[in-house]
């Protein structure tokens, strides 16, 4: 069994939730770029600063990993729940995620990281 501090668990859970809520800000985008919008500009403009914002702070994780040697790996997938493998060294601890909590998560993150880069532009401006 891993023996994890919190702070490792968290900046884990970083890597696997912020992938995510990029590949949702991507579509998204996508969709803003593509759809019958009479001023798109301000929408991708939003989600454009939102991507770079979560990029930041997945390669700070992602980083902070390195530097602990730290990795997670994806395992078995169902409808109802995902496994992620954290590992360090030859130490490894399976953990399972509800892919509801994991969506829900995903969606706060989304709102979050929305917020904050609304506040940039705000900042900017």
């Amino acid at each position: 069994m891993l023996k994890l501090s919190k702070e490792a668990i968290q900046m884990l859970e970083q890597v696997i939730y912020l992938p995510m809520v990029l590949q949702i800000l991507q579509r998204d985008c996508q969709a803003f770029e593509q759809g019958a919008f009479k001023l798109k500009q301000p929408y991708i403009k939003l989600v454009e600063q939102t991507i770079s914002f979560v990029q930041k702070e997945l390669a700070e994780a992602k980083r902070y990993l390195r530097q602990n040697q730290l990795q997670v790996f994806r395992g078995e997938r169902d409808d109802l729940f995902s496994e992620y493998i954290f590992v360090r060294q030859r130490a490894q601890d399976c953990r399972r995620y509800s892919n509801i909590r994991l969506r829900n998560h995903v969606e706060d993150l989304l709102s979050y990281y929305l917020s904050k880069a609304q506040e940039i532009t705000r900042c900017e401006q």
